[in-house]
């Protein structure tokens, strides 16, 4: 399994960037993908998830509003739309794919992981 996240760069506050990971090497239903994240000094955390099959999605509540996380089945795609960014979202951004019993919320859940992309937002 291959995840390969990209899209990661400097942006403004305010503005907006789009995140993509790609995923191949198997078929995902009955997994969730999530986007987690870890900035400077601080855990990683997820940031947002949706099931492969369904397309249910679930987010942290600091990002709520802001970002929405998508896929494309077809294209074996999973998306974070970044609106509005604030400077406290900087951190290296991380794909993952889990199908474990934890908890979405539990990084122990995750099987597979992308190499991350830097998202730095100035303000």
């Amino acid at each position: 399994v291959q995840l390969q996240a990209s899209g990661g760069g400097l942006v403004q506050a305010g503005g907006s960037l789009r995140l993509s990971c790609a995923a191949s090497g198997r078929t995902f239903s009955g997994y969730n993908m999530a986007w987690f994240r870890q900035g400077p000094g601080k855990e990683r955390e997820l940031v947002a998830s949706i099931w492969w099959s369904s397309g249910i999605t679930d987010y942290a509540d600091s990002v709520k509003g802001r970002f929405t996380i998508s896929r494309d089945n077809a294209k074996n795609m999973v998306y974070l739309q970044m609106e509005s960014p604030k400077p406290e979202d900087t951190a290296v951004y991380y794909c993952a794919a889990g199908s474990g019993s934890s908890s979405l919320w539990d990084l122990l859940r995750y099987n597979h992981w992308g190499q991350g992309t830097l998202v730095t937002v100035s303000s």
